[in-house]
């Protein structure tokens, strides 16, 4: 019950990152390079102040260390720049499918056992973000954003496989959220994009209050609390998990964005949740049942 609480703490984290970086970008008219070092900057801080707070010791600079920084990065970037061209909905849906694909992917690789219940689960679960987003525009029209959208899911699915080795979630987490903020504007420059001139948009204290709650509380807090949960998860449950998140996010432009509650997003949350409720719990009582007889 503990890790079941904690795991949906997290996914309510990730779906408020959804709704404070719309609210940055679309609502307060930040640009996504300025958003972007914000929330990388102000989780960095909050995080290495929380280590310090509590004698936690910032270490481990390896490979996988560059693994995780690595995937943070293309993650962020791909995150920020593919919704400048394309809807929450069908940017939800290359996301979280890539996430799939690439969890899944890892989880074979690992030899994870994969229950036909959880597969079977995971794709009701996934028609289910299918229909709550049907129909999503003309993705031929944004190739560019499509791909970043892409990237963005491959980098998170590498950083969540990376986070279940994390036996110190904390330091990890903040240890790469301090090495993304040296690579990530390097990756801006190659890309050609404006630097940040966070002096210059200082006047956009909306925009700006947006990325650092994004950055320290949403990302920093919740992807450290990722990293807390992973290890106790099989990456296909982890996987399947996070298909929550759309839903949860448009629930809660629901509250506090005013947007309307219809019957189509009721009939999809069902499914999906149902999906992600056969994916881990059918396997589960299959054994048991087993066992039992």
């Amino acid at each position: 019950m503990k890790l079941f609480l904690l795991t949906t703490l997290t996914m309510v984290a990730f779906a408020a990152n959804s709704l404070l970086t719309r609210a940055g970008v679309f609502g307060a008219g930040l640009d996504t390079e300025s958003f972007a070092m914000l929330r990388l900057m102000s989780g960095a801080f909050a995080l290495m102040a929380l280590c310090r707070l509590n004698g936690i010791r910032i270490q481990g600079f390896g490979w996988k260390r560059v693994v995780s920084v690595f995937g943070l990065a293309l993650y962020i970037i791909g995150f920020t720049d593919a919704y400048l061209v394309m809807d929450a909905g069908i940017g939800a849906l290359l996301l979280f499918g890539t996430v799939q694909v690439t969890m899944f992917l890892g989880a074979v690789l690992a030899r994870e056992t994969l229950p036909p219940l959880r597969i079977v689960g995971s794709a009701l679960a996934f028609g289910g973000l299918v229909y709550l987003v049907w129909p999503w525009q003309d993705i031929s029209r944004y190739p560019i954003g499509v791909l970043m959208m892409i990237a963005a899911g491959i980098g998170w699915g590498i950083y969540s496989l990376a986070g279940r080795g994390s036996a110190a979630p904390l330091a990890d987490t903040a240890a790469n959220f301090l090495l993304a903020c040296l690579v990530v504007p390097l990756v801006f420059w190659a890309m050609g994009a404006d630097m940040p001139m966070l002096a210059a948009r200082a006047e956009n204290w909306a925009g700006i209050g947006y990325a650092v709650a994004s950055g320290a509380v949403a990302s920093g807090l919740g992807y450290a609390l990722w990293f807390h949960v992973l290890p106790q998860l099989q990456a296909s449950i982890a996987a399947v998990a996070q298909l929550t998140v759309p839903p949860i996010a448009m629930a809660g432009g629901m509250l506090f964005l005013g947007e309307a509650l219809t019957l189509k997003f009721t009939i999809a949350s069902v499914v999906i949740l149902g999906g992600v409720a056969l994916s881990v719990l059918g396997p589960r009582y299959l054994v048991k049942s087993s066992n039992a007889s």
